[in-house]
């Protein structure tokens, strides 16, 4: 239930950057985690913080990778699925289009792409070059097992003041047990269920 407003509440803001550092974690079988954190990412850019988003699991271009590349100077991204790597190290062009089609790799090809990806996780938020840092799948990651779950607990303990967001189904319980916001999306209802393939510039 909304509450309802009688009188004027002023709610004051900080705008004081040393005062970042909290942790997100959006979670759940629903549509929105990703969208969710570049809906974040964009209002931080608003605010001139500097954003950097990691994709574990993600190969391919889509609607984001292309607008952050091309268009936001003050965000980096970077994927970190197997073939994106495979993609880098061959020079391919980024942004051709490959189709609209998705492989999702046996998880012992991309533990090692999950490792490389969280190891340039730890040296974006060490660097104090960027004010939100995304860490996108890295839930199912963790669930996955393809990288220690403590290595990820001790990176919050010792994040600074770097906003870490965290997305991705089935988030582990130590990890939702460390975060100051949880929230998870659930699914009630969607096409892919009837059928309805995914489709660009809503689904990726």
């Amino acid at each position: 239930m909304v509450t309802k407003i009688k009188d004027k509440i002023i709610v004051e803001g900080d705008e004081d950057k040393e005062h970042l550092g909290l942790v997100h974690v959006v979670t759940g079988d629903g549509k929105g985690k990703t969208t969710g954190s570049i809906g974040l990412a964009v209002r931080a850019l608003g605010a001139n913080l500097r954003v950097f988003m990691i994709q574990f699991l993600k190969s391919g271009t889509t609607g984001e990778l292309y607008i952050i590349k091309k268009h936001l100077p003050g965000m980096g991204i970077m994927q970190f699925g197997v073939d994106a790597i495979k993609e880098r190290q061959e020079k391919l062009d980024e942004f051709r289009d490959k189709g609209s089609k998705f492989v999702f790799n046996p998880d012992d090809e991309e533990k090692e792409a999950a490792i490389l990806g969280f190891q340039h996780a730890k040296k974006i938020i060490e660097s104090g070059d960027y004010d939100l840092v995304i860490l996108d799948e890295i839930n199912v990651v963790l669930d996955k097992g393809l990288i220690p779950i403590k290595d990820v607990l001790e990176l919050i303990e010792n994040h600074g003041n770097v906003e870490l967001y965290f997305t991705g189904r089935e988030a582990p319980q130590e990890i939702i047990d460390k975060a100051d916001y949880v929230n998870v999306v659930k699914k009630v209802k969607n096409p892919w269920d009837k059928g309805i393939k995914a489709r660009k510039g809503i689904e990726f």
